[in-house]
């Protein structure tokens, strides 16, 4: 006769294991009275901006592939489609054959996004040579023109789309389709977090409002949502909410959350493919920790006079760029792997971003007026303090702009080419990488995908672009796709 246990009883192995279980919580019960940690009030009297996470942590520090040139990224995109040909390539043909039409100067259809293609247009501003290296830049950059010497212009980066949303969405995901993660959310994916008190991810937009896209331009796409991008406010307290409500303990704020994450872990476990709920977990502990430490990330208050003034903070033009550019050293200082900021915000977009249909002098005037002094400051500022070396920042945009004339004195979107800058991470600066043709219409020499380009920055941070995958729908997927082929210039040592 053969004997059953009753789903009543425990059988040997779950004896065992539920038993031995005990017996650990015995000892580590012990161990933590012996510290003087049982108690919690003393968990919640802990240092939030040390405390480790409650439960998985999607943001533990993991690894690079190999050692890194740089630790964080700060990204500087000039949203709306800055002109390579007015900015950081000079043309001097446009003034040879100003007025004359391109079709006959040019291989290829000459495809324009609005309206019929005007005669060429030579560049408003005048260019001179900078640093010992140099580079021609236009005139209305006097602050950058300073820092020649540390930064790369890539002049050759192309994309695929003349579409202002399908180019920024290549530009921040690889891909011109939204869905995708954005290349913070891959850094944060491979690399984790730094520091276990501030997002390791953060983005910051322009004060008129978010850039062509929306939030999709730092989402994670298809990966587990912990790893999108913290959106930092551009007016007022750039966090909402940092502070406890009044009347709430640190102790009662750590037992509730101590409660909820134990009732979020038991759902995981009953859903383990809730990424959203995972993310939530995580980000209801980041921000009990940013409480006790985010607040001296983001105040200002403790910089000189001499500092603030070198970033613009005392002029109208280029205090908010300035202060978001202040704000992202003083990130990176405390272990902010990934700051994007952006310039242009959706609204009037001829004048309220780099989109210059209508008059690329007025506008490029205006938005370089508001960016060249705190993107020079930022360069000075990570030198002074030891920071460059370890921190790539890139200024870039979601494509150029045509070497012709749109209604007069305008001109309009051109994926063909555009010149990204980028410096520190041990960058060799005061060099010209690629060239666009005579007229700054397409990529010639060396042409730089925008893969291509993603591919540089992730090696910079230690990444190799073929090895950083993720599942999804039985595909590793990468950022670079099936592409990217590293800038040699850029990774040479």
């Amino acid at each position: 006769m053969s004997h059953r246990c009753s789903k009543n009883f425990w059988d040997r192995r779950e004896f065992l294991f539920s038993s031995g279980g005990g017996i650990s919580g015995l000892a580590l019960a012990w161990l933590l009275d012996r510290e003087g940690l049982l108690s919690t009030t003393a968990l919640a009297q802990q240092d939030a901006c040390s405390a480790a996470a409650v439960g998985s942590n999607p943001y533990a520090p993991r690894a690079p592939h190999f050692a890194p040139r740089a630790t964080s990224v700060i990204s500087l995109f000039m949203g709306g489609g800055w002109s390579q040909m007015d900015t950081f390539d000079p043309k001097p043909a446009l003034m040879k054959y100003a007025g004359q039409p391109i079709d006959d100067k040019v291989k290829g259809d000459v495809i324009v996004r609005q309206g019929s293609p005007g005669p060429l247009m030579p560049s408003p501003f005048a260019f001179k040579q900078h640093g010992q290296s140099g580079i021609e830049i236009s005139e209305i950059f006097p602050f950058l023109s300073q820092h020649v010497d540390e930064i790369a212009f890539l002049r050759s980066v192309y994309g695929r789309s003349n579409d202002h949303v399908q180019g920024t969405y290549e530009m921040q995901t690889g891909q011109i389709n939204l869905g995708f993660p954005s290349v913070g959310a891959w850094v944060t994916y491979g690399l984790g977090s730094v520091s276990s008190s501030l997002p390791a991810y953060v983005v910051m937009t322009d004060a008129r409002g978010g850039p062509l896209g929306g939030p999709n331009d730092w989402s994670a796409g298809y990966m587990p949502a912990a790893f999108q991008g913290t959106l930092f406010r551009s007016t007022g307290d750039p966090i909402v909410d940092l502070k406890p409500p009044a009347g709430i303990s640190a102790e009662d704020q750590r037992l509730r959350l101590d409660t909820l994450a134990k009732l979020n872990e038991l759902d995981m476990q009953k859903y383990p493919g809730n990424s959203e709920l995972a993310a939530r977990i995580s980000s209801y502990e980041l921000a009990y920790r940013m409480q006790g430490c985010a607040p001296s990330a983001i105040d200002l208050a403790g910089e000189s006079d001499a500092t603030r003034a070198l970033y613009g903070l005392d002029e109208k033009v280029t205090e908010p760029f300035g202060r978001q550019c202040l704000m992202a050293r003083r990130l990176v200082e405390r272990g902010v792997r990934f700051v994007q900021i952006y310039s242009g915000g959706v609204g009037n977009q001829n004048v309220d971003t780099w989109d210059a249909h209508g008059d690329v002098k007025a506008n490029h005037t205006q938005h370089a007026a508001e960016t060249d002094r705190p993107a020079a400051a930022l360069l000075r500022d990570l030198k002074a303090r030891g920071l460059l070396d370890s921190t790539l920042v890139i200024m870039h945009s979601e494509f150029g702009r045509m070497p012709i004339s749109q209604r007069g004195v305008g001109r309009d979107h051109n994926p063909g080419t555009q010149t990204v800058l980028m410096a520190g991470a041990g960058i060799k600066g005061g060099q010209v990488i690629g060239a666009s043709d005579d007229f700054g219409y397409k990529a010639l020499e060396q042409p730089i995908s925008y893969h291509d380009l993603h591919a540089t920055v992730l090696h910079l941070l230690g990444l190799d672009h073929t090895k950083l995958t993720y599942r999804f729908n039985g595909r590793d997927m990468r950022l670079t796709d099936v592409y990217g082929t590293l800038v040699p210039q850029i990774v040479a040592a």
